[in-house]
């Protein structure tokens, strides 16, 4: 598979054996969006940000919805595995060790971000996760014994509810990930606060 496959920008570290970060935009968001947020958190990390293949009215996704919070089972799967062949493409191309990737994205990417955790084992060494959802129910989960995760989440987000963030905990505990919960009050909204939290989180990772 080429790297052509997905629109994506990729920026070398400053430190070599610092992580790439995989950088997955929210819906509407672009291989751009989230380059400050990785350089705040994991300042030196190589930038690999990508752009989802769909298109809903014009904004990119990463894949189909029927309605909101109602995900095209079928394509996410598809996507999934697009996702996880574009990554092995780009470690390829550009270098970067493919064992030592972690993934930071927000609402539609921290979906399919935990959707590829949910499918295969090892495939990050760490992710950040910004008001995701349970991509998937009935699956088996992988072996994630002390992958780290941290979860951010709003107690009033109207897209996700509470019980929605907890049951991803709770099913990303129980495959062994070691999960960290950061709860705000700002709605859907990705907040300074919860990006602070999260390159804090991050830092006691190292």
């Amino acid at each position: 598979m080429s790297t052509a496959t997905m629109k994506h920008i990729y920026k070398a570290g400053a430190q070599p054996d610092a992580p790439t970060m995989l950088l997955l935009h929210g819906t509407g968001g672009t291989e751009n969006d989230l380059i400050g947020l990785a350089e705040m958190i994991a300042p030196g990390a190589a930038i690999l940000g990508v752009r989802g293949n769909v298109s809903e009215n014009g904004m990119p996704r990463f894949f189909r919805r029927l309605a909101e919070g109602i995900f095209d089972e079928e394509d996410l799967i598809a996507r999934t595995a697009e996702l996880g062949s574009f990554i092995d493409a780009a470690a390829a191309e550009y270098g970067f060790d493919r064992k030592n990737v972690y993934a930071l994205g927000y609402s539609n990417g921290a979906n399919i971000a935990a959707s590829l955790m949910f499918h295969q084992a090892n495939v990050f060494k760490g992710a950040i996760l910004h008001h995701p959802m349970v991509p998937l129910r009935g699956l088996t989960l992988p072996d994630l014994t002390g992958l780290p995760v941290f979860i951010g989440a709003g107690e009033n987000d109207p897209i996700v509810p509470r019980r929605e963030t907890e049951e991803l905990a709770s099913l990303l505990s129980g495959a062994g990930a070691d999960v960290h919960m950061h709860w705000e009050r700002q709605g859907h909204q990705l907040t300074r606060t919860e990006a602070a939290a999260a390159a804090a989180w991050y830092k006691s990772q190292a």
